[in-house]
């Protein structure tokens, strides 16, 4: 495997899919889809799990760059990043064409023999 196959999805993405693909987080960022700052109670309300759970949670979720926190007087106010879900995106589209070129590769060498 060549050193540009294998940075496709570097090892540094690990803790941004780590983070996405936990269901208790995907339900955390489909309540922000919208854009709108949301508070830790506002989280926690129908989620069944305390809101120290839900902010362990969150804060899976902003050390990979998914979720920005902004402290309003004692209140924190978590909101979607755009650009850690871009990054992913763009991590996922590169390794599908890398499948795609993969895939066009070997039916070139079946339909040759």
């Amino acid at each position: 495997m060549s050193r540009r196959t294998a940075e496709i999805i570097p090892a540094s993405a690990a803790p941004l899919f780590a983070a996405l693909g936990d269901a208790t987080r995907l339900t955390l960022l489909s309540r922000l889809h919208d854009g709108r700052a949301r508070s830790l109670v506002q989280l926690t309300e129908g989620s069944g799990l305390t809101r120290q759970g839900v902010s362990k949670h969150l804060r899976v979720l902003e050390q990979a760059g998914v979720v920005r926190n902004r402290r309003i007087g004692r209140e924190s106010l978590f909101a979607l990043e755009p650009s850690g879900l871009e990054r992913a995106r763009q991590y996922l589209e590169r390794a599908s064409r890398q499948w795609d070129q993969a895939t066009t590769r070997l039916q070139e060498f079946v339909a040759r023999r």
